[in-house]
């Protein structure tokens, strides 16, 4: 098994032209993309909520939630984020790949069109 990184492009909703581009890990098992804090505090963002998550081991922490555009490949969508801690890594989780209509290949580990349905 290997990684997957995706180049992503972070934007602030109520102020676009406050950007970070970086390397995101794609983990299919994540709910949510997740910022680490510098790039969330860069960005400006403000938390507009608070939601659980269960870590691998089973762990239980608590993360402010917030919204962000998000550009991949030359396309914009907004998109909910985790507005994380020092020490999180950057993420791009599932939901923002289903706005984007993308799906991870097993095989591959590439990032691919999806066969949507309405």
């Amino acid at each position: 098994m290997g990684i997957t990184n995706a180049t992503l492009k972070m934007k602030n909703p109520a102020d676009p032209s406050r950007i970070f581009e970086g390397i995101f890990l794609v983990d299919t098992g994540a709910q949510y993309s997740v910022l680490p804090r510098r790039v969330w505090e860069q960005l400006g963002l403000k938390p507009q909520r608070t939601q659980k998550f269960s870590l691998a081991d089973g762990t239980v922490i608590e993360r402010p939630i917030g919204s962000a555009f998000v550009e991949f490949k030359d396309v914009e969508s907004a998109t909910q984020v985790v507005l994380g801690e020092e020490g999180d890594s950057a993420i791009l989780g599932v939901v923002t790949l289903e706005t984007f209509g993308l799906v991870m290949n097993p095989f591959t580990r590439e990032l691919l069109p999806a066969h949507l349905m309405l």
